[in-house]
């Protein structure tokens, strides 16, 4: 045998195997390339990303994140707080933040308000992966999550928040805290509270669905929270506390999407009730209750001359908190239709919701936040 052969055959062997390697992962044939205490999860962008098999540490960036984390109750897993839940002073309308402000505040900051991360804090920080939420769409929801896992070297899985806007909407909401759950464990605590938002939904609707549509009170809810206090036109076409108790929403043919009503729309709407947003309240003056105080056309309208003016607790704060947005519906179906809502104390019903949520009755201290005006009747 030719050993000057051999030698020269073998010393083009390791580019062989490289592509020999290169072939079968094309083709399929590498079964797993993962590490065996990691496991690949496809986010809601589809992207494939490889994360421990049993996460110790998390970041929640992005708004709302960190509340999924808690309703999972996950919480022991932040290893740290965007701004936006860091300083407990400037908390409002946050059933979560106001139950874990302590553990909030000791956590170290890695970015701020609204996914703006800084990859170098996060780096130092160390988590087994970052769940991040946007709400942006596919493509730049993919670009977002992709570009932040390459800056920091850590798996980071992106999905949208959701909201009970519309039913696509609630699936995406679902389908998020399935996706949550799946990576850190908690599968069964994500069915779990999908089960509680569907019944209490389910309960709203049964009370009031055989209404007939001549007796379905006309409403409206103005000064809606949306990335800051707005007066009196800011609304919700797709507000579900209306649509789970039957009530007719005045502004609903604006669509599903926040919107901000003329002044004179809503005057010719003329609801018979008010529902006011106590965000509104962050304003100072001219917030929503100061406009039907003081503006002439606003003092006309029926709910207002008819002492019909209510105030809920804001739920979009840091985006959808969803415990409110189901206490804030029976204490409307309590005022709309008394007689179907007679067993329901609003006040104790927002306490078995929140604690359900985030494992604590927060209703007295979130309405605090607002001087005491949540469920109740205000005299303009």
């Amino acid at each position: 045998m030719d050993i000057k052969k051999i030698y020269f055959s073998c010393a083009w062997m390791p580019g062989l195997i490289l592509i020999l390697l290169l072939i079968c992962a094309a083709s399929g044939c590498v079964a797993d390339a993962t590490p065996e205490d990691s496991v690949i999860v496809t986010d809601q962008y589809g992207r494939d990303v490889s994360v421990p098999s049993d996460v110790g540490s998390v970041l929640c960036s992005g708004s709302g994140c960190l509340r999924y984390l808690v309703y999972l109750q996950a919480e022991d897993l932040a290893a740290g707080v965007d701004s936006a839940d860091k300083v407990q002073d400037d908390v409002r309308g946050r059933p979560y933040s106001i139950v874990h402000a302590d553990l909030f505040e000791s956590l170290p900051l890695f970015g701020e308000v609204r996914g703006n991360d800084d990859p170098e804090k996060i780096v130092a920080i160390g988590p087994d992966l970052v769940f991040k939420t946007t709400s942006s769409g596919i493509a730049a929801g993919t670009a977002e999550t992709e570009a932040l896992q390459q800056r920091t070297g850590v798996p980071v899985i992106g999905f949208e928040y959701g909201s009970v806007r519309t039913d696509a909407d609630k699936l995406v909401m679902y389908d998020s805290l399935r996706l949550m759950g799946s990576v850190i464990g908690r599968e069964e605590r994500a069915e779990a509270v999908i089960a509680f938002i569907e019944k209490e939904i389910c309960d709203l609707e049964d009370r009031t669905r055989d209404i007939p549509v001549s007796e379905r009170k006309r409403v409206y809810v103005g000064g809606i929270g949306n990335k800051g206090a707005h007066g009196i036109i800011s609304t919700e076409p797709a507000y579900g506390p209306f649509a789970w108790v039957h009530a007719e929403n005045v502004a609903s043919g604006l669509g599903s999407d926040h919107a901000d009503v003329a002044k004179e729309a809503l005057v010719d709407w003329d609801p018979e009730y008010l529902f006011i947003d106590l965000s509104s309240m962050h304003l100072g003056e001219g917030n929503a209750l100061d406009q039907l105080k003081n503006d002439p056309a606003l003092k006309g309208l029926s709910a207002v001359r008819n002492g019909n003016v209510y105030g809920v607790l804001p739920f979009n704060s840091y985006t959808t908190n969803y415990g409110t947005v189901l206490a804030d519906a029976y204490f409307i179906g309590s005022v709309l239709y008394p007689e179907r809502f007679a067993d329901v104390d609003p006040a104790e019903k927002a306490d078995e919701i929140y604690s359900f949520l985030v494992g604590e009755p927060v209703f007295s201290q979130l309405n605090s936040q607002y001087n005491g005006l949540g469920f109740s009747q205000i005299q303009l």
